[in-house]
Order: structure tokens, then sequence, then C-alpha cells
């Protein structure tokens, strides 16, 4: 066997370690399978209606761009189409998205000059990294962007343009926020004219078919999951939110910086020196390496200041997971650079022994956190979902503010009070809870599932909506709120 094949299989029995932990740990918390956020249900459901020649639509006839990671839904889609649609499905191309990152990543760190011994470890430590094992597991698009984001840095590498824009414009259908990387991806080699214009020309290429459907099922050229969730910024401009400078300028993008550090240290302790990797980095490996790097520094800012929403850090870090392959790239080559100049090889397995037991201790509080993520999901939205369609006429349509699991099961017509998927009622929303209540009358379903605390005006109205069932959790860790409520639409008068 030769010696890249082994480390190739070093990486794929390393990868069985964490992800068996996080199953263990879901078998023991949660008690059966799932997935610890309802918008992985988003996806499966969008993906099932694809398979079976609904369109890229939500409810069935109604073709709307909800979808924030579409590469994804359609990976799932043809996943669903071949094996059907199932956890199993879902997790298996999750994890096998998640190997295929690590092995990338190995030949990416090689490609770039760093030791053998320091590219084994950077892939191994990418899959036992806690956010990206959540990540394999959780029917979330993480690391299929990981993925197209490792083959970009190869591709860079190689000095193969159009293989990097191809993979940096995948990237982002695959997780939007990959969009920062594009220009430093583009700057990298020598900028002339002509590499510029091809780069553009091929992330265009890529990006205009989702930007057209975007524009035709929901006015912008946004998908609506996207105009509904963000909260000021400059996208938040261009959509009617409005908010003081200094915090599009200065608090969110503090905090944002903030957050960046924290879940970088929550993830491994040694892993924000990949920040300070990005200058030796330039003057060890080149511009094109350190250019790269800089969108470590650009990540938290562009969130806070274009379109933020939550932060970097916000469960378990889903809108980051995505660049570990950077900071850890940073960090082989880094290491590759110094460890001749502090006792040679024996010190240099020492460090590479220190941080993966250090990576090691973390992957056990991560897998607690994916199980009652997965608890909390199924014993509220899956069991609501199940709940709706053993209890609900199949007719009955469904205003929801989580409109995964209780639309996947349910196979009910759904109205979304958030907007990710009815993006007419984005308007409404504008007008803060008088505008959800005024839009619920004007569409009259016939049932209306939410958290009360998230519409505490709305379900205090006993004329207009009474309780039928609940469910509350007894530890909520992932889900918006400890309760939801099905209420009867009584009348649709306000």
């Amino acid at each position: 066997m030769t010696a890249d094949r082994r480390d190739d299989l070093l990486v794929l029995l390393a990868a069985a370690l964490p992800l068996a932990l996080l199953l263990v740990r879901e078998r023991v918390i949660a008690g059966s399978a799932g997935f610890p956020l309802d918008d992985s249900w988003i996806h499966l459901h969008f993906a099932r209606n694809l398979a079976e020649g609904a369109g890229f639509a939500y409810n069935p006839g109604v073709p709307v761009a909800g979808s924030t990671a579409p590469l994804w839904t359609l990976l799932l889609a043809a996943g669903a189409r071949v094996a059907g649609a199932s956890l199993v499905m879902v997790k298996t191309l999750g994890v096998a998205g998640a190997l295929a990152a690590a092995l990338v990543l190995r030949r990416a760190a090689l490609a770039w000059g760093a030791s053998a011994p320091a590219a084994l470890v950077a892939a191994v430590a990418l899959v036992w990294s806690g956010p990206f094992a959540w990540g394999a597991l959780s029917g979330m698009e993480v690391t299929l962007a990981a993925l197209l984001v490792a083959a970009a840095l190869l591709a860079l590498a190689r000095d193969h343009l159009v293989l990097t824009a191809v993979a940096g414009g995948l990237a982002t259908l695959a997780r939007p926020e990959a969009v920062v990387l594009l220009p430093f991806l583009a700057l990298a080699r020598r900028p002339t004219p002509r590499r510029l214009a091809l780069f553009a020309a091929i992330v265009v290429a890529a990006l205009l078919p989702f930007v057209a459907f975007c524009w035709a099922t929901t006015g912008t050229p946004l998908p609506s999951t996207a105009a509904a969730k963000v909260e000021g910024g400059l996208l938040g401009r261009l959509i009617g939110l409005r908010e003081p400078a200094r915090v599009t300028w200065l608090e969110r993008p503090l905090a944002f910086g903030l957050d960046w550090l924290e879940w970088l240290t929550r993830t491994h302790p040694l892993l924000p020196l990949a920040l300070a990797a990005i200058a030796l980095a330039w003057r060890r490996r080149g511009r094109a390496l350190g250019m790269v790097g800089l969108v470590l520094l650009a990540h938290p800012l562009a969130m806070a200041v274009l379109a933020p929403y939550r932060g970097p850090g916000f469960q378990e870090g889903r809108y980051s997971i995505h660049l570990l392959p950077v900071g850890l790239l940073l960090l082989a080559s880094a290491w590759s650079d110094i460890a001749p100049a502090y006792g040679g090889a024996r010190a240099a397995s020492l460090v590479r022994v220190v941080y993966l037991a250090v990576a090691l201790v973390t992957l056990a509080p991560a897998a607690d956190r994916y199980a009652w993520g997965v608890q909390n999901i199924n014993a509220m939205q899956v069991h609501l979902g199940r709940w709706v369609d053993a209890h609900l006429p199949r007719s009955a349509t469904l205003a929801v503010n989580d409109i995964g699991a209780i639309a996947y099961f349910s196979r009910r017509p759904v109205i979304d009070l958030m907007g990710l998927v009815t993006p007419e009622i984005r308007p409404y929303r504008r007008a803060g809870e008088a505008g959800v209540l005024r839009f619920v009358a004007e569409r009259c379903p016939d049932f209306v599932i939410v958290f009360p605390t998230w519409f505490p005006e709305l379900t205090a109205r006993r004329e207009l909506l009474t309780p039928i069932y609940q469910v509350r959790l007894e530890r909520n860790e992932v889900s918006g709120g400890p309760e939801m409520v099905v209420y009867r639409l009584a009348r649709c008068a306000v």
C-alpha cells in the first residue's frame, strides 16, 4: 500500500470515531434517529416533492425559491429519486460529503506545501471537529459546502482557474456565505483582466439559473428564506429595514467578530491561531494562500454588514463550518514552516498529538448538543407532524412558524408565517404581529401551529384561535420555544 492510500485510509478510519460517538449519544438521549434542526426537514420536504415530480415547491404546484442551499436540496432530490426520501439517505450523503471534504483537504494541504504528516492531521482534525461531525449527520448542507471549498483550495493550489471558479460558485449554491470567499479566490493569483473576466463569467453562469428562479418566484434575486431572515445590514436596507448606522457599521460587526472568535475557540482552542497564520502563509507561501486566508477575517464582518441574521456561531456554526478547511489548511501550512525551527520531527509529532487529543475532548460536548437537538425536534416538530397526519383532515391548510417536520410528516399545505416559503407575507410582517394577524385573516387557514411566545397577541385571541393540542419540551436546547400549540381557527375576521 502506498503512503498516499494509507493516509486516506487513516482519515476514513478516524472519521468513524466522532460519527459513532454522535450516533451513540443520539440513541441514548433522543431514543431514535433524527435531525438536530427543523430546517433539515425543510430540505427533505423540498427534495421529496422534486423527486415525486412536483417541482421545486413546498406546496406541490407552487414553485418557490425557499432554500438558501439549492445545491444540497437538488442533491437530496437525486438521492430521494434513487433510494427514497429517508433519514438514512440524507445522513449517508452528509457523511459522504464529510469524508470527501477531509480527503480533498489533505490533498490541498499537500499541494500548498504542507508536510505529509501535517496534511494528514489537518484532514483528521476536520472530521474530529465537533461542528463538522454535527454537520455530517445533521441533514444540512454544511459538509457539501466544505467539500466544495476544499476543492476550490486544491484547484487554486494547482492554478486551475476554471475549476477554482466552478468549485467556488457551487460552494455559494451550497452555502450562500461562501460568496465572501469568491473575491479572494479571484484575486489570489495575479489578477489580469482576462483571469478576472473568466472567473466572473464562470461564477455568474453557475449562479444565474437560481437567481432567475428566485426572481420569478419571489420577486427578488434572493431566495425567500434570505429575505425572511435578514435582520438589517445593507441587504436589509434594500428590502425596507432601517437601523442606526452605528449598529450596521460598529456594534454588530464587533459582536459578530467576538462570536466568530468564540466559535473558533469552542471548536478547538488552537483554531484561532489560523488567524495569525494568515500573515505567515503570505510571507512563506506567497500571495495566493495569504489572500485566501483573509476570508477568515472577512467572514464575520461580511455577515454583519451585508445580510445579518445570527452570528457566525449560531446553531453549531452552520453558517461558518464551510470555512474550517481554510483554517486547518493555514495551520497545516504554518506548522510545516515553523516546525523545523522548534525541535524538528519530535516536537512536530508532539504538537500534532496534542492538537488531536484536544479535538477528541471537544467531541463529547458536541455529541451531547447534537443528541439533544435531535431529541427536541423529534419530541416537538416530528411529533406534531405525525399528530397532524393522524388527527386533522387531509384537506386542512396549516399556518405554521416551523414548517419542516410538520409539513413533511403531515403532507398538508402550509402557510409559512415567517415567510421562508410564503414570500407574500413579507410586507405584512413589516407591520409586526398585527400584520401577521391580518395575513392570517385574509388567507383563513384551518389550523394555526405556532410557538405562543412568538405571537403572544395573536394566540391570546381566544375568539379567533381555540387550542386543541400542545407539546412542551422539558429541556429545550434548539427549538424556537419550549411549547408549541395547535389552534383551530374559529373565524377569519379580525
